[in-house]
């Protein structure tokens, strides 16, 4: 049987935790994880909740019905989740194969819960990894003058794939507003932390030449204003002048594909939470 996952948000008040957790052993939910954060800046109150499915008497049709009186009270806003759908995911990617070739192995070792539907890019350059993992591969070339048209062929693709979540995996090319508020919060990309000071082509290098003594990646949710998506996670390795630009690459790209899978594990779990430009993580 299934597990349910709730997740919600609403103004802080006395009771909701009382209130959700009663409702779910009331309908003979075992609760197998309650995590909650208050922001008491804004006065707002999260929660994610997972009970097992096997004995309870509510299901997805009629859980609404029974659930809304309790979101009325509190004004809530919620999403309710289960975890035997594996949502379809795409990949977008351009020439750069660590996070793709990462992504792949961890999908074939069941990692995800989740099943990757294609593979999108504008070089043909990785059609071979995808035959290589099966999985079917899309080459949409794409320049500022065909934006909106490779876009619209895009669309096509992940329609007919029931895409649900999309993944940059190290995608070089400007995502449109209109894209990104398709797959609102489901639009999911990785970049090294030198932005803004290094932004552009090779950061590595200028960062090198710079002297820095730190390099990060972030994975984060994209939306209309680029690489200033809600973040998700973050990582640092420390460097030093004895290492080459060589090094501060591996260590980028290491950092890079690690944390993309685990902002895609985070999103697949249900475990994201978007409050303003901000996550709420429940770990």
């Amino acid at each position: 049987m299934s597990n349910a996952i709730l997740l919600l948000s609403c103004p802080d008040s006395h009771g909701i935790v009382s209130e959700v957790t009663t409702f779910v052993t009331k309908h003979s939910g075992n609760i197998v994880f309650c995590d909650q954060y208050t922001d008491t800046n804004d006065n707002m109150f999260f929660m994610r909740i997972e009970w097992e499915m096997d004995g309870c008497d509510l299901d997805e049709d009629g859980f609404n019905t029974v659930f809304d009186p309790i979101a009325d009270k509190y004004s809530i806003s919620y999403n309710l989740y289960f975890d035997d759908h594996k949502p379809s995911v795409a990949l977008y990617v351009t020439k750069q194969d660590h996070c793709l070739q990462e992504i792949l192995w961890r999908s074939r070792q069941g990692e995800f819960n989740g099943e990757i539907a294609c593979i999108i890019s504008n070089h043909a350059d990785l059609e071979n990894v995808a035959k290589t993992f099966d999985i079917p591969f899309y080459h949409v070339p794409k320049t500022k003058d065909n934006r909106t048209e490779a876009e619209h062929k895009e669309y096509r693709i992940l329609k007919n794939h029931n895409v649900e979540l999309v993944v940059l995996a190290k995608y070089m090319q400007i995502i449109s507003d209109d894209f990104v508020s398709r797959f609102q919060n489901n639009l999911i990309n990785i970049h090294h932390s030198f932005l803004p000071a290094f932004e552009g082509a090779k950061p590595y290098h200028r960062a090198h030449d710079r002297g820095v003594k730190l390099i990060g990646s972030t994975v984060h949710y994209v939306t209309g204003q680029l690489d200033k998506g809600p973040i998700i996670d973050q990582d640092v390795k420390r460097v030093s002048h004895k290492d080459s630009v060589d090094k501060f690459v591996r260590l980028g790209r290491d950092l890079e594909k690690l944390l993309l899978v685990k902002g895609i594990t985070l999103h697949l779990e249900r475990r994201l939470l978007v409050y303003k430009n901000r996550t709420i993580v429940f770990e």
